[in-house]
């Protein structure tokens, strides 16, 4: 996509502290990091959603995701990371290419997670909720765009 500003990373018209490049997709440090040493990790291809993204690409994110979390782990001294994916605004996604988020993580680096809620929904709502994906699902396996 013309204006999208991954896109324009990927085709070396904006720069980026580039920490891999292989064909399918480019890690570069975050220009706003949540902690030292965040890294975006975005397929070369342009997609705004991940459910768009073909199987090579989407793979490759996965596949490099480990190994540049440990290398961050390794050189920041991290104890762990966050592997973020949005998908979708309301999902907190501001630039509309797909891209992982991943952030190493140190006790004192003030970084809040969500906190889970226990109970949330009934056992009947659950049960609906159960029907509604496996039903969606279903369909998928067999073809259907619904």
């Amino acid at each position: 996509m013309k204006d999208c500003v991954f896109c324009k990373i990927v085709r070396g018209e904006l720069p980026c502290d580039l920490i891999y490049d292989d064909e399918l997709v480019l890690a570069f440090l975050d220009i706003a990091p949540l902690a030292p040493g965040h890294t975006l990790i975005i397929p070369k291809e342009h997609h705004t959603s991940v459910t768009t993204l073909p199987a090579e690409p989407s793979a490759r994110l996965m596949q490099m995701a480990p190994v540049l979390g440990s290398a961050l782990m390794r050189a920041t001294g991290a104890g762990g990371f966050n592997l973020l994916l949005s998908n979708g605004t309301v999902a907190g996604q501001v630039v509309p290419h797909v891209h992982m988020h991943i952030i190493p993580r140190s006790p004192d680096d003030g970084i809040v997670l969500p906190t889970r809620t226990v109970g949330h929904g009934s056992e009947a709502d659950k049960e609906e909720m159960l029907q509604k994906v496996r039903a969606r699902l279903a369909r998928k396996a067999h073809g259907s765009q619904g």
